[in-house]
């Protein structure tokens, strides 16, 4: 790189120069894998205040008449803490924490369990829910959003009351769900990278992969990871451009709803059919 005045100053001034976010690149190295009792995992959510895992495992098939599905909660090592936490809930995915309460989506409605018991406390319905898929939440003010897969829509959940933020174009087939810089981020089932604004309703595209967004976690100042179910894990700068990080397509090995532990660094991927998940060191 040739040396400006400017940029040999700053580096005097410095030591080193900052590379922005967007200019950097990740990689992921394997770090653990658990035991396959986690029967078709779809989601993990880390929760810092328990360094704890929860993986909510669909356990078979993800339909309405599926009422065996189950929460289990994993160390940070992998191992299994309390494989059926909560129980006989029905087609499990996303997840999110609220206060003291953890909310999951079913196939037309959100579990609320408490924290403390893995009891469900109260279940709330999503009006003319087809396929609930993921959850976010915005912790200041309370909102629980949900993507409903079958009917390219996203909803909010306040108090117990079900409100349309968004639907149709460009929804298809929504399902990963993140909350960010005030905004609600979906992966779209084209492989684009959506941004929406719950108080304009503008839509915008941030990035593309190329297939369906199952999960979404951020890495912060705008740049994010963004997993494909079929097995592919990208990242996504903050100027937009991808990058493939994961692959195990080859092997049949799915890459569902991932999450991200920002203080270890750690990426947490359930591998739906292969019945567990892995850990991946990000640097």
């Amino acid at each position: 790189m040739k040396k400006t005045p400017l940029f040999a100053a700053l580096l005097g001034l410095f030591g080193s120069v900052v590379v922005p976010i967007y200019a950097q690149t990740v990689s992921l190295q394997p770090l653990w894998e658990s035991d396959t009792t986690l029967r078709t995992p779809e989601s993990v959510l880390y929760y810092p205040a328990q360094k704890a895992l929860y993986v909510a495992c669909i356990n078979g098939r993800p339909t309405a008449e599926n009422k065996g599905s189950f929460i289990a909660k994993v160390g940070l090592d992998g191992k299994v803490i309390k494989l059926r936490f909560t129980e006989n809930l029905n087609s499990t995915k996303g997840m999110g924490i609220l206060g003291d309460k953890l909310y999951v989506t079913e196939m037309a409605q959100v579990a609320e369990i408490s924290l403390s018991t893995g009891k469900v406390v109260n279940r709330y319905s999503i009006p003319e829910a087809k396929f609930l898929n993921d959850i976010a939440i915005d912790t200041r003010k309370n909102i629980i959003y949900v993507t409903d897969m079958g009917s390219n829509r996203v909803w909010s959940l306040t108090n117990g009351k079900a409100e349309l933020v968004v639907e149709g174009a460009p929804l298809q087939n929504p399902n990963g769900l993140l909350f960010d810089n005030n905004q609600v981020l979906i992966g779209n089932g084209d492989g684009s990278l959506l941004a929406v604004d719950p108080a304009t309703k503008n839509v915008k595209t941030l990035g593309k992969v190329t297939g369906g967004i199952d999960g979404i976690t951020a890495l912060g100042r705008q740049a994010y990871m963004v997993s494909e179910w079929g097995g592919k894990v990208w990242h996504v700068r903050a100027d937009g451009t991808t990058e493939l990080k994961l692959d195990t397509t080859a092997e049949k090995i799915n890459s569902a709803d991932i999450d991200y532990n920002s203080d270890a660094k750690v990426l947490y991927v359930p591998t739906f059919n292969h019945n567990t998940v892995k850990a991946l060191s990000l640097k």
